[in-house]
């Protein structure tokens, strides 16, 4: 069957944001639309084109024997600026405000389109290159921490709070919680994270960070590294956190009824993962091997 340039084009598309980080390379475009290598070279930086003037990410073209061509998510700073600009103004809502100065936030965070845009921010700006695996804690950080996974093509695993029976063998610690100061516990089986593995925090809200290091404190018993923390939500105060090395979307601040919520745009960066633009290439490059 053949196809008209236009149904390659939308087809590409789809295929490579539908697969964030996946490599396809030029013969499974041939195969697929019944056209030549020059032809679908010609897709590809119309295509390349497109998603860089839109902003809508990157397409990277990747020659040798393991190439082809990958789509990596990317937003811009002005499009994150305006997307958590409006979660901000829902969050600030007083009627979110509940008892212990804790925020209702489950309509937001298991929202699917929000999780998502949340998760194409976090892979915007960490970096990922070397991580084998996301890492996340029950329960409301699982929506943003598997969208994050996807944006960055890497397999998720979440820490427990209870033994699961039917994980197999478990390894559990205690930790401080930040955010009511007691000793609780989190578990994870033994077979989840590979010892020298890289892997990425993260978690819906900190306050104290005591999470977050109890986390990185479980990875350390597995002989993991965390080369990457990403939170939605952290505090204002207290300032001093329990954990340094991470980003957070959104900085919030409750005294009683009043509600002082912003953007942290600190954490936005202005250009792709280093690694990932020399990496690039031109299409004649990936057409000739």
């Amino acid at each position: 069957m053949k196809f008209k340039r236009t149904e390659r084009i939308g087809a590409i598309v789809k295929i490579l944001s539908d697969n964030p980080n996946k490599i396809f390379t030029l013969g499974y475009f041939t195969n697929k639309f019944n056209a030549a290598k020059s032809t679908i070279s010609e897709d590809l930086i119309v295509v390349k084109n497109v998603f860089e003037k839109l902003e809508l990410g990157k397409v990277i073209t990747i020659s040798g024997a393991a190439g082809g061509v990958k789509y990596i998510p990317k937003t811009s700073k002005a499009e994150n600026e305006e997307f958590l600009m409006e979660l901000c103004q829902k969050i600030s809502d007083e009627s979110r405000v509940l008892s212990g100065g804790f925020l209702y936030l489950i309509d937001l965070i298991y929202d699917p389109t929000i999780a998502s845009k949340i998760g194409k921010i976090f892979a915007s700006n960490i970096d990922y290159a070397e991580a084998d695996c996301v890492v996340t804690m029950e329960t409301k950080g699982i929506p943003m921490a598997l969208m994050t996974a996807k944006a960055m093509n890497l397999p998720l695993v979440i820490i427990r709070k209870d033994i699961k029976v039917s994980e197999g063998p478990t390894l559990s610690m205690t930790y401080v919680s930040g955010n009511t100061s007691k000793v609780e516990s989190m578990s994870l089986p033994r077979r989840a994270v590979k010892p020298n593995s890289k892997v990425i925090l993260i978690d819906d809200f900190m306050r104290g960070g005591g999470t977050i290091k109890g986390m990185t404190d479980l990875m350390s018993e597995f002989g993991a590294e965390v080369i990457g923390t990403g939170v939605f939500i952290s505090t204002m105060k207290p300032e001093d956190k329990m954990v340094k090395d991470y980003i957070s979307l959104i900085q919030l601040d409750v005294n009683g009824d009043n509600i002082i919520v912003e953007p942290n745009l600190k954490t936005f960066k202005d250009e792709y993962q280093k690694e990932f633009v020399e990496g690039d290439c031109d299409i004649e490059e990936i057409i000739e091997d």
